[in-house]
């Protein structure tokens, strides 16, 4: 059985089982890789290569369905009946996610976009400019949800709209964050997007897992917002990276040129 605060070097299908027992985890926030052949340092990111860490993990597109029902299958059986599952993803596999959600039994809540402030260019088709979030759980009596957790029900916007009404639609505007002159990850989520699921989907104390950790972004913010946190991280200098993020507290660790 896996004590929370524990960040593994290892495969998260095996990890998971190997690790965590049934019912255990409240919240589940994961960016799953893309099965699309990324290209982490291509010029088109405007990053210095230096800055950004080896060994981005990649599935085969063959593979992506039954990759995603055996990971999900290990986090259908670690959740706890009222906890919920945030997926992060591109367009490619989202039917395979989406096939494999309705296998398990876990019920589609909502079908979230996250609209960020770039995109990609492109010459030959539109640019894509949004993520996909996958809002998911078992029990629907049981599971937690908090709908004034960042806004009191009367608060009022500027312009004399609902601040919680707004801040809960179901298309969310967050830029991504720029890491100038820090050490990175080829991907990560902004802090804000994983402040924002876990006021509405948790408590503090309680279990939030990332079977995919990359830089430890959803560990560490986790812990920053009092919530126990575990995780999986199959390439070495990822792991390496959020464990030193995680043991000294450091959101961001600056770059050495």
């Amino acid at each position: 059985m896996s004590a929370p605060n524990r960040i593994y070097n290892e495969d998260c299908i095996a990890g998971m089982a190997r690790h965590i027992p049934d019912a255990s985890v409240d919240l589940v926030i994961t960016d799953p890789p893309f099965g699309i052949d990324f290209q982490a340092k291509r010029a088109n990111y405007n990053r210095k290569s230096g800055r950004v860490l080896e060994g981005y993990n990649e599935i085969k597109g063959a593979d992506y369905l039954e990759f995603t029902r055996a990971w999900l299958t290990q986090v259908r059986r670690v959740l706890k009946p009222g906890g919920s599952l945030y997926i992060f993803s591109g367009w490619n596999y989202l039917k395979e996610l989406l096939i494999v959600l309705d296998e398990l039994d876990l019920n589609l809540i909502n079908h979230l976009i996250w609209k960020y402030q770039f995109g990609i260019v492109t010459t030959r088709k539109y640019v894509t400019s949004h993520y996909h979030i996958l809002f998911a759980g078992i029990d629907e009596k049981q599971r937690k949800f908090f709908p004034y957790a960042r806004f009191e029900k009367e608060e009022r916007l500027e312009s004399g709209g609902s601040a919680h009404y707004q801040d809960k639609e179901d298309v969310w505007n967050i830029p991504r964050e720029y890491w100038t002159g820090a050490i990175k990850t080829p991907t990560k989520l902004p802090a804000e997007i994983i402040r924002k699921i876990l006021a509405y989907s948790s408590e503090p104390g309680d279990v939030v897992l990332d079977p995919f950790l990359g830089s430890g972004q959803v560990a560490v913010v986790s812990q920053l917002e009092g919530r126990k946190y575990l995780g999986f991280e199959v390439v070495p200098e990822y792991f390496a990276f959020a464990k030193q993020r995680l043991d000294k507290g450091e959101y961001r660790v600056k770059a050495v040129d």
